[in-house]
């Protein structure tokens, strides 16, 4: 196997892995940005990709082949609904922000497998027959040798992962919103005798992050599952928020990590068909990804500086 043969493996495995990544990502960077920490990045992807798929089984007859697009904007008002839980209790009620994500992780998952169970009378869904599918993207395909590499047998969901990375950049840091965003992560008293409403930033922030973790665990069911159930997002919402570290809260450096760790992902799967890692245990391969985050983490965290007031309830007066 030449490699040509083995890139045209990689890279589109690596980018089909990484969009879940990305989109979740994005999304704990929007919450850390205003100040509020979100641990439940992994149950909004949980709620997401549970919504996904019941929307997507519920009304395949209604929509057709548009059906996991629809699904998703579906997966973006769960996951923007459930955040509003943490964000009442972590902005509001000033309760401890990562508490508050671990009860969201908790009541995802306990909530979709009850419900699962509920309507499906078993411990998963069905699995869907309209998914997103492997395309080769119109003249970008084309193109000599890179069309092959990156616009073939790929999937349109992992370039709408990198265009809404490229518009998060713009939106915090090209327009008067991100400013204030980032203001009321920095420094909320500074920005509130601006004039600036810290709550109310804060509430954007934390229901912009649900909605797109609520994509992101949409787009992984639908993309690589195909079904919902106790397993499908397992750990993939800790792994966002890893990228979130190692790319420093910034958004084009979240997605460079999800590429990182989307790669280490794709492989875990793509790695025996692979000549330099055939020899290599499968064990190995599966426990890869988690590994390689640990140490991105250990290696990078203390050169990565969070928002300043991220974690710390904002009381109006009070230095």
């Amino acid at each position: 196997m030449g490699l040509m043969e083995i890139l045209l493996i990689i890279i589109p495995s690596t980018l089909l892995w990484a969009a879940p990544l990305i989109f979740t990502g994005l999304g704990g960077n929007f919450s850390e940005s205003s100040g509020v920490v979100n641990i439940g990045l992994e149950g909004l992807m949980v709620i997401g990709a549970f919504t996904a798929i019941v929307f997507n089984l519920t009304f395949v007859d209604v929509f057709g082949s548009m059906t996991p697009w629809v699904a998703l904007l579906a997966a973006m008002v769960v996951g923007a609904l459930l955040s509003i839980l943490h964000a009442v209790a972590s902005i509001t009620f000033r309760a401890d922000q990562v508490v508050s994500g671990v009860a969201i992780n908790l009541l995802a998952i306990g909530a979709a497998l009850f419900l699962v169970k509920f309507i499906y009378g078993k411990g998963q869904t069905d699995i869907i027959q309209k998914g997103f599918s492997k395309v080769d993207i119109p003249f970008l395909s084309d193109i000599p040798v890179i069309g092959k590499l990156f616009f073939s047998n790929t999937y349109y969901t992992s370039f709408a992962a990198i265009a809404v990375a490229f518009l998060a950049w713009f939106v915090m840091f090209k327009t008067p919103f991100g400013l204030r965003l980032r203001a009321v992560g920095e420094h909320p008293m500074a920005a509130d005798t601006m004039g600036i409403n810290v709550t109310r930033m804060r509430y954007i922030g934390v229901l912009i992050s649900g909605a797109l973790a609520g994509i992101g665990g949409g787009v992984y069911a639908q993309s690589i599952s195909s079904d919902f159930g106790h397993a499908t997002i397992s750990g993939q919402g800790f792994m966002a928020l890893a990228a979130l570290i190692f790319g420093k809260w910034h958004p084009l450096g979240v997605m460079g990590a999800a590429l990182f760790f989307g790669f280490a992902q794709s492989l875990s799967i793509i790695g025996s068909s692979l000549p330099f890692l055939e020899n290599i245990p499968n064990v190995y391969l599966l426990i890869a990804p988690y590994v390689l985050t640990i140490l991105a983490l250990t290696g990078f965290i203390g050169r990565a500086d969070a928002p300043k007031a991220a974690g710390t309830p904002y009381i109006k007066g009070k230095r």
